[in-house]
């Protein structure tokens, strides 16, 4: 028996609209999306569930519900399986049409399919057998209804496609290959004679021109076009246009005073169309427009209202962890927020997304290429033709839409190229993703000196509409700054898209067990969030480089006197729409010994900008209050006009030095340290604390406070050199009891004092004189180092967070210093693997490091003790992430790190960027050093505190 589904109350809705017949009425056959489904009888071929009649809810994917089987797209490549089953899916619903309806027009529409689609009402076959996955597709099905009775629908849905170039297009593609119907299905009912498609172009000056196709138009026929704002009380004179009895007709009008379009400014506007017979209404349909102007300028640039635009735009898949490419609105908006929020004004896709993700677009402000699927093989001439009529039909009125895309990476078709013109009044741009072709080069992933008559030296405007891969923690953010540095010094650059939104790991509801979500390894795992939206350290690396608003290079010193550069980095707003704020941020010894204890504010304000169009650089002065260096940092935020925080930029107020002398507790102890040497040990102690030294390592290798061993031992262990001990020193400096080492090698002596309440003060010297005895005179050069300082081993066991005070929370690498930001942070243990901890992805991670360390408060237990930087830039080292498991080959996750667990270092590596990083751009380079007679070398200083009875009180 199948599940009857009796639309009520849009039955006695229809009844009571359908006699005046003007409007477009829409029945839901289906739920509006995923999260809120409608339930259909169901029955799949093969796979999971199959062979028997159940429910499913639509819209869905049936593997989400349980049926059929999971497939991934490179399964014929990196997967190297056989090709996948060929599910088959049958729905069925009964479904009421009210008998008011009758002797109106009623078309059925499908959202999406995947992926060959045939239709029956009432045991009949309603019209060709649809092909193609991504695309929104009707049929008239009026002469097959029954009025007033119970009705039938029966879908057939192929999972494999019966043509191949279809499945070429869609199915050999990198992504999730899923069945069924995933958007949704609903009912049109109109009047016999009535608009049935517009095609709108509005432009800057107000004027609009519209294809508009009529279904039965006669004679005596008139449109009245009005115009109405979304926001905002104007009003619009309404106009009056005739018609003729032709079925595509162009009209045109114009307004003025119109607002424009734009990502920064999406001011919209409701059309409405009133389609009169003798002055009577016989239909009218509303259409949501923005007014824009596009100019495609070859060897030149891409213009919106007469200003050249650069996107900064990211990739992005229909995807979600629970639904697969059936998605909602809610996901669509907050995407879209998302997006916004990494001050990026563009997005692409791989195929034409859901109709209210567009939407999203249109009235929150991007740029979309909007793009003809086929994934490295395009569709036939035939198919492709019929696609691209009802992708274009379906999106031309989008202000947001502003290029089409056919295919990528090799799918197009040139025989498809002018039939994008046909369907689009706008005459928009089509591109062929990875190409260098008709005037756009979009070149994928190119290096950082990618030239040859392309970048550097091309003369086609240059967008790679693809570059800054994110498989797992690679790319996205590390790199981002000299790329886009290097390619806004070129007048032909016109942005770029990076790859990708979000990984695509989805819930396998066919496994058991622990594990439930699958990203096919690192194939899927490419995004700059997580699959439910989790930030990444990258997100706020994007979020500090591409910020409409962007500080000249500043350290604050005793001479600060409130003033900054800013420069204004939007293409259509003026500097002074955006409100900036300050607040100054003390932290006391408390903060670290405490991890309850938080900063405080010392004094916060407003600072007022001045006016400044897009490009300019102008000053900016706050107030510096006469306690403003009782502050330890300043933070400044900003916010756009709409109320969107656009960055918060932090500067340290003081020295490591001082911060370490303020935030270190010191007690008042009578007795004084003492240094002791016996054979192979040097021993500093003081009432508190215990420290030993390998006279023949220099290396710690006991540590012991108030009856605790703390094993933070085996170092300083040099990283990026060598040097091995020449002679050990003990000395008596008033109370405190010191040791210096000597070595031969890159370090010249370290000196540890010992202070009598157990603080321990380190101090190391290196390279100075290029060592001792180190076969080198007078100067030497090292190139590629990658990784230089000192490092000590601790068991990463039992420990359960640290509060940091530095540039934080995300861990950062050579080249991704952005995004990072002064401040205490407490952050929990966690061993996230960015890419792969679906079921535990706790963002910031934990392990790796960390820039500008200046304290520190390691919670481990008994194995506790707290570390204080006298250094400026150093690095911590916090033990090493762990390595992604579920790789492919290529694979490149991370760059290696060094022995130990625990460091602090000057050079730290840099993280690769899908490109190996001698093709990334000079902050992703190993650094070099030369070392002179006469150098002083380079002072790392640290305190340790091993102490557990630290009281404030």
């Amino acid at each position: 028996m199948n599940l009857k589904t009796r639309l009520f109350s849009i039955f006695l809705l229809a009844t009571s609209t359908f006699v005046f017949a003007q409007q477009t009425d829409k029945i839901m056959l289906s739920g509006p999306d995923f999260e809120h489904p409608k339930t259909w009888d169901f029955k799949v071929s093969e796979g999971n569930n199959s062979g028997k009649w159940s429910t499913i809810e639509v819209p869905s994917q049936w593997e989400l519900q349980g049926f059929g089987e999971y497939t991934y797209g490179r399964w014929y490549k990196e997967l190297e399986q056989d090709e996948p089953s060929k599910e088959e899916g049958f729905y069925k619903l009964d479904f009421e049409m009210p008998a008011s309806a009758k002797g109106q027009l009623v078309t059925i529409h499908f959202g999406g399919v995947m992926t060959d689609t045939e239709v029956k009402v009432n045991g009949e076959v309603v019209g060709p057998k649809h092909h193609g996955g991504f695309y929104e597709f009707e049929y008239d099905i009026t002469e097959f209804l029954k009025f007033g009775e119970e009705n039938i629908l029966e879908v057939h849905v192929w999972k494999h496609s019966e043509i191949g170039s279809v499945n070429n297009a869609e199915r050999k593609a990198d992504w999730w290959l899923f069945g069924g119907i995933y958007r949704p299905v609903w009912l049109e009912v109109k009047p016999q004679t009535h608009i049935d498609h517009i095609a709108v172009d509005a432009q800057m000056d107000g004027s609009l021109k519209a294809v508009v196709d009529l279904v039965n138009p006669s004679e005596n026929l008139k449109i009245l076009a009005s115009l109405h704002p979304l926001e905002g009380n104007e009003t619009f004179e309404v106009k009056t246009i005739d018609l003729t009895a032709e079925t595509e007709q162009t009209i045109a009008t114009q307004w003025s005073d119109v607002k424009l379009w734009d990502p920064e400014n999406p001011n919209l506007y409701t059309l409405k169309l009133e389609l009169q017979k003798n002055g009577k209404t016989v239909h009218e349909v509303s259409e949501r427009i923005g007014f824009r102007t596009l100019d495609f300028r070859k060897r030149d640039g891409i213009y919106l209202n007469g200003t050249k635009i650069v996107m900064k735009g990211i990739n992005r898949h229909s995807f979600w962890p629970e639904g697969g490419r059936s998605t909602s609105k809610r996901i669509s908006v907050m995407d879209v927020n998302l997006i916004k929020d990494m001050n990026m004004n563009a997005v692409r896709f791989h195929y034409p997304p859901d109709d209210h993700f567009l939407a999203a677009c249109d009235s929150l402000g991007l740029f979309v290429l909007d793009e003809l699927a086929g994934w490295q093989n395009g569709y036939d001439t035939k198919t492709g033709t019929q696609l691209v009529q009802e992708m274009v039909d379906r999106d031309v009125n989008h202000p947001s839409v502003i290029i089409w895309d056919q295919g990528n990476e090799g799918g197009w078709n040139y025989e498809l190229d002018d039939d994008f013109q046909q369907h689009d009044p706008q005459n928009r741009i089509v591109i062929h993703p990875w190409s260098d072709y008709n005037g756009w080069d979009t070149h994928h992933y190119p290096t950082y000196l990618t030239g040859v008559h392309r970048f550097g030296s091309g003369e086609n405007v240059f967008f790679p509409t693809e570059f800054m891969h994110g498989t797992y923690d690679n790319g996205i953010g590390a790199g981002l700054k000299d790329f886009w540095e290097h390619y806004s010094e070129s007048p032909l650059f016109a942005g770029g898209f990076m790859w990708v939104y979000s990984d695509e790991a989805v819930l396998r509801t066919d496994w058991t067990g622990e594990e439930k979500f699958d990203s096919k390894g690192n194939l899927a795992s490419d995004g700059v969030l997580g699959p439910h939206r989790e930030k990444e350290g990258s997100f706020y690396t994007v979020k500090e480089v591409w910020a409409p608003v962007q500080f000249k290079p500043k350290a604050i010193t005793e001479t600060f006197d409130g003033s900054f550069l800013v420069t204004n980095a939007y293409l259509f707003t003026n500097l002074n729409t955006v409100k900036m704020d300050y607040r100054v941020m003390e932290a006391g010894a408390e903060t670290m010994y405490n991890p309850n204890t938080k900063a405080t504010v010392v004094t916060s304000g407003a600072i007022d900008l001045p006016d400044a169009v897009p490009g300019e650089t102008r000053k900016i002065t706050m107030p510096v209050a006469a306690d403003f260096f009782k502050g330890d940092w300043l933070e400044i935020t900003a916010t756009d006009q709409h109320g969107r925080e656009i960055y918060t930029w932090t500067w340290a107020i003081h020295k490591a030095d001082y911060f370490a002398d303020k935030l270190i507790y010191q007690e008042a102890v009578k007795k004084s340290a003492k240094a002791t040497q016996e054979e192979n040990l040097v021993t500093l102690k003081s009432e508190k604390v215990t420290l030993k030294l390998n006279t023949k390592t220099g290396y710690i290798t006991e540590v012991n406070s108030q009856k605790r061993n703390i094993p933070f031992v085996n170092g300083p262990k040099p990283i990026g050199m060598k040097a091995e001990v020449e002679k050990v020193t003990l000395t008596q400096e008033d109370k405190n009891a010191v040791c210096r080492i000597d070595y031969n090698g890159g370090i010249d002596h370290i000196t540890w004092t010992m202070y009598p309440d157990g603080r321990v003060h380190m101090e190391m010297i290196a390279l100075k004189n290029a060592g001792r005895n180190s076969g080198f005179d007078g100067a030497f050069y090292e190139g590629d180092i990658d990784k230089f300082g000192i490092t000590f081993d601790f068991p990463e066991e039992g420990v359960e967070g640290i509060t940091l005070f530095g540039r934080g929370p995300y861990h950062t690498w050579r080249n991704r210093l952005q995004g990072i930001e002064y401040g205490i942070w407490e952050k929990e243990y966690n061993t996230t693997i960015t890419g792969e901890s679906f079921e535990n992805m706790i963002y910031p991670e934990f392990k790796g490091f960390y820039a500008n360390f200046l304290a520190g408060n390691l919670q481990a237990g008994d194995n506790s003790f707290k570390v204080f930087s006298e250094s400026d830039k150093l690095f911590l080292r916090l033990f090493t992430p762990d390595e992604a498991q579920n790789g492919f080959r290529g694979s490149h996750f991370q760059p290696s790190f060094p022995p130990g667990n625990i460091s602090f270092m000057y050079e730290i590596p840099g993280q690769r960027a899908f490109k190996p990083l001698s093709q990334q751009g000079p902050s992703s380079q190993p650094s070099n050093i030369r070392i002179k007679s006469g150098d002083d070398g380079i002072s790392m200083k640290l305190w340790f505190d091993f102490r557990t009875d630290v009281d404030f009180k």
